[in-house]
């Protein structure tokens, strides 16, 4: 893994840190959802090491399925257009549904997703999110759980990735800039 620590400007969330707010959330999910009929629909790819560890984090039953959508293609700003890859296999009428995400900016794919999983009548509808970038928002979404606001950096680890890589890494890591223009 040194290659690809190599290519890290600064830790921003140590693997530590990660760990805490991730039990925290856990935590709060847990008291928030008793009695009722979770689903987790996790946002692939980037979402799945942070839905592991979260879910978990919680002492509940809870239903876990994916959606692929895609904004980015190899870039790393949001084209603005959204398109479901992959869609979820559950069906959520009447359920009680948290998309979980692993980072919102532009809130341009998220909005899509949460205006789409309206539309198939889940008794309600919540978002978590690792990450959040409040000063790329284009577009208002209200984030009912979320573990750390960071600045407009491009980050990678944890699940997020560049080209596919470094989503192995145990921390949030800015990565060089050089790297990617």
């Amino acid at each position: 893994m040194a290659s690809l620590i190599e290519d890290i400007q600064e830790i921003l969330i140590t693997e530590d840190q990660l760990k805490e707010k991730v039990k925290e959330l856990g935590q709060m999910i847990t008291k928030d959802y008793q009695g009722k009929d979770l689903v987790f629909i996790g946002v692939l790819k980037g979402a799945v090491v942070f839905m592991a560890d979260l879910s978990r984090s919680i002492d509940l039953p809870l239903s876990v399925d994916f959606m692929a959508v895609s904004s980015y293609g190899s870039s790393t700003r949001s084209s603005g257009i959204v398109k479901i890859i992959k869609d979820h296999d559950i069906n959520i009428e009447g359920k009680d549904v948290l998309i979980v995400e692993d980072i919102i900016d532009s809130g341009l794919t998220l909005s899509y997703l949460r205006e789409t999983l309206l539309g198939r009548k889940p008794k309600s509808l919540r978002i978590c999110t690792l990450l959040d970038k409040p000063e790329r928002r284009e577009t208002d979404v209200k984030v009912d759980y979320c573990g750390f606001k960071i600045p407009d950096k491009f980050v990678v680890g944890y699940g997020l990735d560049f080209n596919e890589k470094y989503r192995n890494l145990p921390f949030i890591g800015v990565l060089k800039p050089e790297l990617y223009k």
